[in-house]
């Protein structure tokens, strides 16, 4: 399958959020959301976008590919630190303009560029009227 496979999204919003043809619907600048999470056990990895060309070849390697928006250039995630994410469902919102990739994470089973297993790995608290980020693992 090629970026250019993909039908466009129906006009009717029934068939859109109800019919069987998968037609992911690209923003403006060509790209929708993926959201990330361990097929084992549901943890949020990442939040990344991707472009036809990135979605397509999801598909059809079953590893996750991505577009790097401040590198404008398609990305193999863990091409480099060998911890390749290894898709194990791909599944869409109502209105197909974002997804939901379950993967498994080979080698150290880092996600995060800082190493860390998840890129959420701070947690938010407000406390004397600022707040402040706590490491949350």
């Amino acid at each position: 399958m090629s970026a250019r496979d993909f039908s466009p999204a129906p006009t009717d919003k029934k068939t859109l959020e109800e019919g069987v043809a998968f037609t992911p619907r690209f923003d403006d600048r060509g790209l929708l959301t993926a959201v990330v999470t361990d097929a084992s056990d549901g943890r949020l990895l990442m939040v990344a976008h991707m472009n036809a060309e990135a979605l397509s070849k999801t598909l059809e390697t079953g590893i996750a590919h991505y577009w790097s928006r401040s590198r404008r250039t398609l990305w193999k995630k863990g091409e480099t630190s060998g911890n390749l994410q290894h898709v194990v469902a791909v599944e869409t919102d109502c209105d197909q303009d974002a997804v939901h990739l379950q993967v498994r994470v080979s080698g150290d089973n880092a996600t995060c560029h800082t190493g860390r297993r998840s890129c959420f790995y701070r947690r938010v608290e407000a406390g004397g009227g600022e707040l402040r980020l706590i490491d949350g693992g």
